[in-house]
């Protein structure tokens, strides 16, 4: 596996590779912003917005390549602060890797580079939330040393539609 990140202009391949990456995840429960059924156009937008604010400087985004032949298995966000008295503190956004993917090291390995480029950034301070339950991702966030703060009382909604609770959690960079 290789992990890069991604720099404009983002090839219409890997585009939708980011696509099908953010359609199969939510079409397997995992819960990061989307409801199914999906809109036709809907997850290729975000990821053409997303590749903007790359351009803009407001996020970065990563991806995990398989071996051979170069596919993307999975990706990760970092969410950057712009304004000045924020600029210490970023999101950890969108950590996806394919179902068939998973149990590989592949979430644990795309954190580690975000984490990486944060610290590169002097971003001392990252938070992010999950869903709590079958949607979200609490065991590999404490597993990553990231420490549970609170949550909010149906926050999002689930891929199925049903309001779920979710998890916020930082961790500070040395």
């Amino acid at each position: 596996m290789k992990i890069e990140g991604l720099s404009h202009p983002v090839s219409p391949g890997d585009i939708a590779s980011l696509t099908a990456l953010l359609a199969e995840c939510v079409h397997a429960g995992a819960s990061i912003g989307f409801v199914e059924p999906l809109a036709p156009g809907e997850v290729e937008a975000f990821w053409k917005k997303a590749c903007n604010d790359v351009v803009q400087g407001s996020r970065l985004i990563f991806v995990a390549r398989r071996q051979g032949d170069g596919q993307i298995v999975g990706s990760a966000q970092l969410g950057l602060e712009l304004r000045s008295n924020g600029r210490h503190r970023a999101e950890v956004q969108k950590v996806l890797v394919f179902p068939s993917e998973r149990r590989k090291g592949i979430a644990s390995a795309l954190v580690g580079v975000v984490e990486s480029a944060a610290r590169s950034r002097g971003v001392t301070l990252l938070f992010l939330d999950t869903s709590i339950g079958k949607g979200g991702a609490q065991e590999l966030y404490l597993a990553l040393g990231y420490t549970y703060c609170g949550g909010i009382p149906g926050y999002a909604l689930d891929p199925d539609g049903t309001p779920a609770d979710n998890a916020i959690y930082f961790k500070k960079l040395a």
